[in-house]
């Protein structure tokens, strides 16, 4: 499974903060890309989105499928950013990859040391 048969939900207030810094769009050729994922996302109600969503400042459980590592993290907006305190910006390459995903689903995102494929085990 690859993070297009994912479906990407963000609450209205994740949706206009990550547009800031980033303009959607649904070209193919930006896959993988925050621009392409605000694209396709379904926006609700921030009282609408389902628990189970990362989102701004959720804590998260994600497991590297490759290596088999298990992390931690906050996402959080880029003023916030702490990775001392493992706050992980969500403009981030590995943010972007995880924004609107869902507990279980399984992403793939072109990180600058190559292609990385997680599954997201807990959501907070």
């Amino acid at each position: 499974m690859n993070h297009l048969e994912n479906q990407v939900v963000l609450s209205e207030e994740d949706f206009d903060l990550l547009t800031k810094y980033v303009k959607p769009t649904d070209n193919k050729e930006n896959e993988m890309s925050l621009a392409y994922e605000l694209g396709r996302a379904t926006v609700l109600k921030k009282l609408d989105v389902p628990k189970d969503r990362v989102r701004i400042d959720a804590r998260i459980k994600i497991q590297d499928v490759d290596s088999t590592l298990i992390t931690a993290l906050t996402l959080v907006a880029p003023e916030n950013a702490n990775i001392k305190e493992q706050k992980i910006s969500v403009i981030t390459p590995i943010g972007s990859a995880l924004i609107g995903f869902k507990k279980g689903d399984r992403v793939e995102w072109k990180m600058p040391s190559g292609i990385k494929r997680y599954v997201i085990l807990e959501v907070d």
